[in-house]
């Protein structure tokens, strides 16, 4: 009789030590996988800036007459934005803070800036070199870009996601009224997909387009 007490004392004491020994485990590997995340927090960034699009090849041509396609950012991040020198609305500012963003980044050679033309009857080469400089653009790392409008709408519009469309002349509010366009920055990586956006004119734009590059420059 009392060997058969030893017997379940013996196998409850057991049972205890296995259920303690169990939770110990678990509790040290939650451990690790904390201090592993915490170590790695690319591996949760990675996550909030997902593959929007990819873009295709183009053929325009910048403000130095220059040709330029998708191959010549290829292995650079670059934000990009659309504009027209004629305009009256939000065009002056946008460019004057992509060029904030483009003295940031100024000894980053991985880091592009492309401006797009809604308008390019007439926003020539000519015109719109003119109209960087008087925005503080350096020609170095930024494309200004002009050409077929519909090479220009296609990439604007299903590479980039942005808007751009004539505006209909009883809409119009001045002569210079004459397209109706983005006012976002969108940032693409290094192989040519768009990974993500921002409103230009909103409060903390900078912070933000700093941010996204600067995840995308780690991958």
């Amino acid at each position: 009789m009392e060997s058969n007490v030893k017997m379940v004392r013996w196998v409850v004491w057991s049972g205890l030590f296995l259920v303690i020994l169990a939770i110990c485990f678990a509790f040290v590997r939650e451990q690790r996988a904390s201090m592993s995340t915490s170590n790695y927090p690319d591996s949760i960034n990675r996550d909030a800036l997902p593959i929007i699009s990819r873009l295709s090849d183009f053929e325009l041509t910048n403000q130095l007459s220059e040709p330029i396609g998708l191959a010549d950012f290829a292995g650079k991040v670059w934000f990009a934005d659309i504009v027209f020198t004629r305009c009256a609305g939000p065009c002056p500012a946008m460019t004057k803070r992509m060029a904030e963003l483009q003295s940031y980044f100024a000894n980053n050679k991985n880091v592009a800036f492309v401006t797009l033309t809604t308008d390019p009857e007439f926003d020539t080469p000519e015109i719109m070199q003119r109209f960087a400089v008087k925005h503080g653009a350096q020609n170095q790392n930024w494309d200004f870009l002009t050409g077929k409008k519909s090479e220009i709408v296609r990439l604007a519009a299903e590479g980039m996601k942005l808007t751009v469309m004539d505006k209909p002349e009883g809409q119009q509010l001045s002569p210079e009224d004459l397209f109706i366009h983005s006012s976002y920055f969108v940032v693409v990586d290094q192989q040519g997909r768009l990974r993500g956006a921002l409103e230009s004119l909103e409060e903390g734009w900078k912070e933000k387009a700093i941010g996204i590059a600067t995840e995308l420059l780690k991958e």
